[in-house]
């Protein structure tokens, strides 16, 4: 395989993963939207919406740290960071149409 060739394979192997990595963050984008709408409606059917919400916040964090535990590679620590932080988005726009 000339070295030509090996560079035009990695850059179309480079330009497949961009575009598969753009698609999974529209997907994560619109599950995220979907799912913030979702818990906003059915907190706010609760008698106590705040309880509500900390208790969904708690039991996400409480799943992940369980899932992530097995496992200490910087990969795994990398998604946990993550998934920590969308935990908190989730949580500041879930407690935004809350009544207070």
């Amino acid at each position: 395989m000339s070295q030509d060739t090996n560079k035009e394979d990695i850059n179309a192997a480079i330009e497949r993963l961009t575009q598969e990595n753009a698609e999974l963050n529209g997907m994560v984008l619109a599950t995220g939207v979907i799912l913030t709408q979702l818990l906003q409606a059915m907190t706010l059917r609760e008698l106590n919406p705040w309880n509500s919400a900390t208790r969904i916040v708690n039991n996400a964090q409480g799943a992940i740290e369980g899932f992530a535990a097995s496992d200490s590679s910087p990969r795994a620590q990398a998604v946990k960071e993550r998934a920590l932080t969308a935990i908190k988005q989730f949580e500041d726009q879930l407690r935004s149409v809350l009544p207070t």
